[in-house]
């Protein structure tokens, strides 16, 4: 009697995803050192993603290997490469390029550390689905519970980073400028200069520069994060000495672009007489003050008045343009009416 023959061993079968219906919703996930979690974190992501995007930045510990792994069984799974290693904003442009590319429609961002739930994405993405907003983030200050949870140093950074990034970006209506979790219309993704938005942690916030440029509407919804034993990459003292500096060359940018170069109003007119105004009483003042020290004598009531004047008007015209540019926040979302608009130029990638 013939014997019939053992079949070799295969690998499992690819599991079809279901079908998506609606928007093509694809996650982009950047990887680096996050081996341990990566796989937990895929799973938990529901059927709504379209696509799943893992970029590896030349992850030490192997990520790209086991994205592999999870592709040949997980169809939705794409594995990007870099060449280098570029930083966790270069990864994510990666990403965004490479979804755009396949068709998405909307881009979402999570970590691939586990403190952003995806359960979350279709509540994050639904202000894109129904027009009313270009960009969604998340914001972790809602909730009381996650800011007693949030480590102390976190928090701190993070209130007083979200000052510097309403001035940079205009958006004075947001406070979590760094968190990570958030949707993007791919339309408006399209015509950001990915090259130019910076490559390590500052590019959330320099990312709402350029869509503040774009005048793109921007909301943010609450997050409950989680925080395990994972150490964070990001070092505060150097946010601390190098994102007021990136903050201070965007907000210059944005007032140039907004209020000179593309529009000129009472509050540009307001800001350029505020700070003439009261850079000369600030510059007068001084140096009448020096020279009173000097010579021992009281400055008169005239001097007085000459330097104090300028000072209170210019400050007065500087909280005027300030509160214009407060109310000039993006409302509309530009994502419906992208078809119609022209770019003419480059002063968006400057």
């Amino acid at each position: 009697m013939e014997i019939p023959a053992i079949p070799e061993p295969s690998e499992p079968p690819a599991v079809e995803p279901a079908p998506v219906v609606g928007p093509r919703i694809a996650v982009i996930i950047p990887c680096y050192k996050v081996t341990r979690s990566i796989e937990a974190v895929i799973a938990d992501i529901g059927d709504w993603a379209w696509g799943i995007w893992c970029v590896d930045d030349c992850c030490p510990e192997g990520s790209a290997e086991v994205i592999a792994a999870l592709a040949k069984t997980n169809p939705r799974v794409h594995l990007v490469r870099r060449p280098q290693n570029g930083g966790v904003g270069a990864a994510t442009m990666s990403g965004y390029s490479a979804a755009i590319e396949a068709g998405a429609d909307i881009l979402v961002k999570i970590d691939g550390d586990g403190q952003m739930d995806p359960r979350l994405v279709p509540a994050l993405v639904r202000p894109i689905i129904e027009g009313k907003a270009d960009y969604v983030k998340a914001n972790r200050f809602f909730s009381a519970e996650t800011i007693a949870s949030m480590p102390s140093l976190r928090l701190i950074g993070n209130a007083g980073l979200s000052f510097f990034s309403k001035l940079s970006s205009g958006y004075w209506d947001l406070f979590d400028p760094t968190n990570g979790f958030t949707a993007l219309e791919a339309r408006v993704a399209a015509v950001l200069p990915f090259d130019k938005i910076h490559p390590r942690y500052f590019f959330e916030s320099d990312l709402l520069f350029r869509l503040g440029v774009m005048r793109a509407r921007v909301v943010e919804l609450p997050q409950i994060a989680i925080y395990g034993d994972e150490e964070s990459s990001l070092s505060e003292l150097d946010a601390l000495l190098t994102f007021p500096g990136l903050h201070a060359r965007n907000f210059f940018k944005r007032i140039a672009y907004n209020y000179f170069l593309r529009g000129f109003s009472v509050a540009s007119l307001n800001l350029l007489f505020g700070v003439l105004l009261g850079g000369f009483g600030t510059v007068f003042g001084s140096y009448h003050w020096i020279v009173a020290a000097q010579s021992g004598s009281a400055a008169t009531a005239g001097t007085v008045m000459v330097a104090a004047l300028p000072i209170l008007v210019g400050l007065q015209l500087v909280l005027s343009f300030l509160a214009t540019d407060i109310s000039n926040t993006p409302r509309e979302p530009m994502h419906p009416r992208l078809a119609d608009i022209r770019i003419l130029g480059s002063d968006l990638h400057g």
